[in-house]
């Protein structure tokens, strides 16, 4: 890893029908009755065999992701996030390089409302879940452009991100997003390398405020963490990111 340095988710029928009344009524009513209880009895099961077997074949419907089809989708996520998911606008997260597995998951959130944002919500409602699939599957195979960190907070961003702060119960990034900032595509922790400081600072700041991604116990650990950062913190922990990127496997600070 390396620097670089800018310098800076039947009912009953009614009530028994009265025995008091003639018992050959009884008995047509009770004649009539029975072919309508047989036929629901026999439908249920039936009902039932095909809601059963039906479950699993849309469920089979999906597939790994495509990450050919996923360019064609991609189209449309190129205005924000750019085309190979390197976004020019540092609001707008980069994509490239980010798991498959990840994307799916926000992509669901944002579906389902559970993480919250406009235009995400709007471009997450007409997908299915082969789509984004083949959407993350598609920017998984990108590289992230390499970002620049400020020299002056490298050194704080450095020992919070490796080694977090025990005194403030503040873990180290890297225990969860790997030590060169790749993440953990199986427990669906994300890729942080080379992503905006800017965006990185907004997101940690939002976190502070409250802001949740899904109701899991999963979704619950960034927000708890980012209460215990201080704005300090924050920036140094966004710029380190920012600059954070894989080369020779060593990690350093390059000189202005």
């Amino acid at each position: 890893m390396s620097f670089r340095s800018a310098g800076f988710r039947p009912t009953m029928l009614g009530s028994a029908l009265a025995l008091v009344f003639a018992l050959s009524a009884g008995a047509v009513i009770a004649q009539e009755a029975q072919p309508e209880a047989a036929s629901s009895a026999a439908a249920a099961p039936v009902a039932a065999e095909v809601a059963t077997t039906a479950a699993p074949a849309a469920e089979g419907a999906v597939k790994p992701g495509d990450a050919t089809a996923g360019q064609a989708k991609a189209a449309v996520c190129g205005a924000c996030h750019g085309m190979d998911g390197n976004s020019s606008d540092a609001q707008y997260p980069k994509l490239a390089g980010q798991s498959e597995q990840y994307i799916v998951r926000q992509l669901t959130d944002f579906k389902a409302g559970k993480r919250q944002n406009p235009i995400m919500m709007g471009m997450a409602a007409p997908l299915s879940t082969q789509d984004m699939h083949d959407l993350g599957a598609y920017f998984a195979t990108k590289s992230p452009l390499p970002g620049v960190a400020d020299q002056a907070l490298v050194e704080k961003g450095q020992t919070l991100f490796r080694e977090g702060d025990t005194s403030r119960d503040i873990p180290a990034c890297m225990a969860c997003h790997s030590v060169d900032g790749r993440g953990n595509p199986g427990a669906m922790y994300p890729q942080l390398t080379s992503q905006h400081a800017e965006y990185i600072e907004a997101t940690l700041k939002s976190w502070q405020d409250g802001t949740t991604w899904n109701d899991d116990a999963q979704a619950q650990i960034m927000p708890a963490i980012a209460k215990r950062l201080t704005a300090d913190d924050i920036a140094a922990l966004a710029s380190y990111i920012e600059g954070l990127h894989s080369s020779d496997g060593q990690s350093e600070a390059a000189k202005p």
